[in-house]
């Protein structure tokens, strides 16, 4: 079938493709077990980077006995040279307030409502409801001078709480599964990003995933569109647990410290 073709340049072969939507030749396939896209030629066996398994990290260890506890406990985690001004209104006007580590309530700060953001240093992740819930929006470096600048979902207007995100691993790698706890067709991704999982031939729903290293955002549409869902180090074994109301998740990319956006992440048409 067509959808178990090689994921490299013999995906675009005798037709026109988007250099954006194809993967470089170094991309494979793992028949056993379904999509690998890897940009780079994959290293000899042996001496890929590992993936530390004894590092301490809360959702492996069982440290929260709960994901709503999980995110509590990331929303007054400190990331030292993070920095971010919120502003009440569009344009970066009016009050304003600057913040250097995780802010459980905006309103507590005295901004009443964040009709601007510029992020000095970051990256960070907003939240639409207080303590960390709710719609999430993630931050890079860059100026984001309305609301629909941070979202392209255009769901809500309210960002209530933030947090710095912390990014420890120059490497990427993420593994999407089709079923709850890692089980069924998955999708293994390295060092790059994917607009479009349709476009290599990955058309299942995502209800799991596993990050070994960095840290990524997926989205719910192609072409990094819809509802964003921030994705740390850890295993996400349901959907719910990266905050997904539904298994769909269609394009993914890397969170890479200081990347500048000159007027965030997304455009809105006129």
């Amino acid at each position: 079938m067509a959808r178990d073709g090689l994921l490299g340049g013999e995906a675009c072969a005798g037709q026109e493709c988007p250099p954006l939507l194809c993967p470089g030749p170094g991309a494979v396939l793992i028949p056993e077990v379904g999509f690998g896209w890897h940009p780079r030629p994959r290293a000899a066996a042996g001496t890929e980077p590992e993936i530390d398994s004894n590092e301490e990290c809360p959702r492996a260890t069982g440290e929260c006995s709960s994901m709503t506890s999980l995110i509590e406990m990331q929303c007054s985690r400190m990331v030292r040279g993070s920095e971010i001004i919120i502003f009440e209104q569009e344009n970066f006007q009016g009050h304003s307030h600057e913040l250097s580590g995780p802010c459980p309530n905006l309103k507590e700060t005295g901004v009443e409502k964040a009709g601007s953001v510029l992020v000095q240093a970051g990256p960070w992740v907003g939240y639409e409801q207080a303590n960390c819930k709710g719609e999430q929006f993630v931050f890079e470096k860059g100026e984001y001078p309305r609301w629909d600048s941070w979202t392209s979902s255009r769901r809500t207007d309210s960002l209530s709480s933030l947090r710095p995100i912390k990014v420890d691993s120059q490497e990427h790698k993420i593994i999407l599964y089709e079923n709850p706890n890692f089980t069924g067709k998955k999708m293994e991704i390295i060092d790059d990003d994917v607009p479009s999982f349709h476009a290599h031939g990955y058309q299942e729903k995502v209800s799991s995933v596993r990050v070994q290293s960095g840290t990524w955002v997926g989205y719910q549409y192609p072409g990094y569109r819809g509802l964003q869902y921030l994705l740390e180090k850890g295993d996400y074994k349901d959907s719910s647990d990266f905050g997904a109301p539904h298994p769909q998740v269609q394009s993914v990319r890397r969170i890479r410290d200081m990347q500048w956006h000159q007027r965030g992440a997304f455009h809105p048409s006129n």
